[in-house]
């Protein structure tokens, strides 16, 4: 994880301080004179070498200070933490909401293979994934709410006691937006199991179906189960930029198109190293997992 980390640092660093040009320039805007170019350049530490901007960034990344925004004035440290929590109010609950229920379908579809369940729950995950993202959210979001009046169009309200409203119709498109996708990958893993030998054996043993399934099959097939679920956890964190766009939720996905479109190099770059860090944290709790419900990995 630590070279991974200087690697990201310092390509980071040399795409948006010597391949991205002057940032000084771009801050100071196009009628800046070179006098104020030169003191924004001063005040932004630009003034000095790069080995020693450099090691300020790094600093920066350490101490978890990414200095203000140079759009909004604000601390980054602020605008992400003010954001993660309605993104994590978006994303938390539908996602794991959908790895309990496409697992649950995954196992009764392989359990009753061949059937009209299987053959059906497969037509409709396919289905689903012919379908783009914004279909889902603008189809959901003008029957469910500007024609049905079930939900709020947009909007969103800070209290803990408020925000559900508006999140529920997000957490409906995340949910169904999850399903074809996640099923598929867990009905493909499970179905390799189920032709193993040793579930072969079990059942020459006398075991019941249902005991097969769901104390071996099941349990086997959770490595390659947890290696998908890790790659997706990030997206707790990073948030579903479209979806927080259409409903007005301010969450950390706003926040990063904002930084985009102003140009914010500081945002920008706190987003990358901080996407990275999560990225290898989830991936070393996947290995972590491993070792959990398989007994074969062992960690050293």
């Amino acid at each position: 994880m630590i070279p991974i980390l200087i690697g990201v640092t310092l390509l980071t660093f040399m795409l948006f301080n010597v391949f991205g040009g002057d940032p000084a320039r771009r801050f100071a805007g196009k009628h800046a004179t070179p006098e104020q170019v030169q003191t924004i350049r001063a005040e932004l530490g630009l003034d000095r070498s790069l080995p020693e901007q450099y090691l300020f960034f790094v600093k920066q990344i350490v101490t978890v200070d990414y200095g203000r925004s140079w759009a909004s004035k604000q601390l980054i440290s602020t605008m992400i933490s003010d954001g993660l929590g309605a993104t994590l109010s978006l994303t938390a609950p539908a996602f794991f909401a959908s790895i309990f229920f496409c697992i649950m379908l995954a196992l009764f579809s392989v359990y009753g293979r061949g059937t009209i369940l299987d053959r059906g729950t497969v037509v409709v995950c396919l289905a689903l994934l012919s379908i783009s993202s914004l279909v889902y959210i603008l189809g959901l979001q003008y029957l469910l709410a500007f024609q049905g009046g079930i939900f709020p169009i947009s909007g969103w309200d800070p209290s803990w006691t408020g925000r559900w409203e508006y999140l529920t119709l997000p957490w409906i498109i995340l949910f169904v937006l999850s399903l074809g996708p996640n099923i598929l990958i867990y009905r493909t893993v499970i179905m390799d199991e189920a032709f193993q030998d040793y579930v072969r054996t079990a059942r020459a043993k006398g075991l019941a179906e249902r005991h097969i399934f769901a104390k071996h099959i099941l349990k086997n097939a959770m490595i390659p189960i947890i290696t998908v679920i890790v790659i997706e956890m990030p997206f707790l964190i990073t948030g579903s930029v479209l979806i927080e766009n259409f409903f007005g939720i301010p969450g950390l996905g706003g926040t990063l198109i904002k930084a985009l479109n102003d140009s914010d190099f500081p945002t920008i770059k706190a987003f990358t190293v901080i996407s990275a860090l999560v990225y290898m944290m989830f991936n070393l709790l996947a290995d972590v997992l491993y070792s959990v419900v398989d007994p074969r990995v062992k960690l050293g």
